[in-house]
């Protein structure tokens, strides 16, 4: 498994280095044309979070999905053992299982009154780019963090499924984030298995009948089969983030920080 996060850890920031250049080179949206220093600082804050949630997850949790995947090993308990699946069968059988959670996950940031104002966060960056990519809130990882100790259980997934799962749905949440746009054809293709940049932006919608589709995080399929997919013609004229979100105070480290307190309503219908 150490090798799978070392791999994953090179891959994220060598295409996170990519991503910045192609947006450097042929933005989507104009968002800090000549304006460098803003842009330095906007990723600045974005990043931050993708240590400090490293870090609680290393010291908080992945001592637990450890003992879960561990407990399930123990007593053969679980789908992958109730099924009596290969090992490879096994694998395919927990990547759709972590994928279809992640999707079931995301739509209940958008329902749940109570996750939404830690989700938010993440939909507040009117400026959405490759760094939004890891933009979430701690107290959203926490609770997602801990409910992955049922669903490591439930699935008997080993702790090697999960790793292999996020080395391979974090490059397409970097690529859908990014602010880069693909042809039409392209993208049109590449979307009827993978979120693409173009699903993807019409999430980030301050609109709200756009901003509670296209949940899903790596496979296309969950919106298509559960009825949220939603694309748009002209992309270039969608507003991104949310509606009270756009003031430097909300938009400060520590405005982002303390974002589920706000009493703001945070999505335009």
């Amino acid at each position: 498994m150490e090798n799978i996060d070392n791999v994953s850890a090179y891959l994220s920031i060598g295409l996170l280095v990519a991503l910045l250049v192609w947006e450097s080179g042929a933005p989507f949206f104009d968002a800090f044309r000549g304006e460098p220093r803003r842009r330095v600082i906007h990723a600045g804050r974005n990043l931050f979070f993708t240590v400090a949630n490293a870090i609680m997850i290393s010291l908080g949790f992945a001592a637990l999905w450890l003992w879960a995947a561990n407990m399930a090993a123990a007593n053969r308990f679980g789908i992958l053992y109730w099924l009596n699946l290969s090992p490879g069968a096994g694998l395919i059988v927990s990547l759709l299982f972590f994928d279809l959670w992640t999707y079931w996950w995301h739509r209940l940031n958008h329902r749940i009154p109570f996750l939404w104002r830690f989700h938010r966060m993440h939909h507040s960056d009117p400026q959405m780019d490759v760094t939004t990519a890891n933009r979430f809130h701690l107290g959203e990882i926490a609770i997602s963090s801990l409910l992955r100790v049922p669903l490591i259980l439930l699935i008997g997934a080993p702790l090697w499924h999960l790793a292999l799962y996020e080395a391979l749905m974090f490059p397409v949440v970097q690529f859908h984030h990014a602010n880069v746009g693909l042809p039409h054809w392209l993208d049109r293709t590449l979307r009827i298995i993978l979120v693409t940049p173009a699903m993807h932006k019409v999430h980030h919608s301050r609109w709200q009948p756009e901003t509670d589709s296209n949940y899903t995080s790596m496979l296309s399929i969950w919106d298509r089969l559960f009825g949220t997919f939603r694309m748009r013609e002209d992309l270039h004229s969608i507003r991104l983030g949310l509606d009270g979100f756009d003031d430097h105070e909300h938009q400060s480290l520590k405005g982002l920080l303390k974002t589920p307190l706000n009493q703001k309503s945070a999505k335009s219908q």
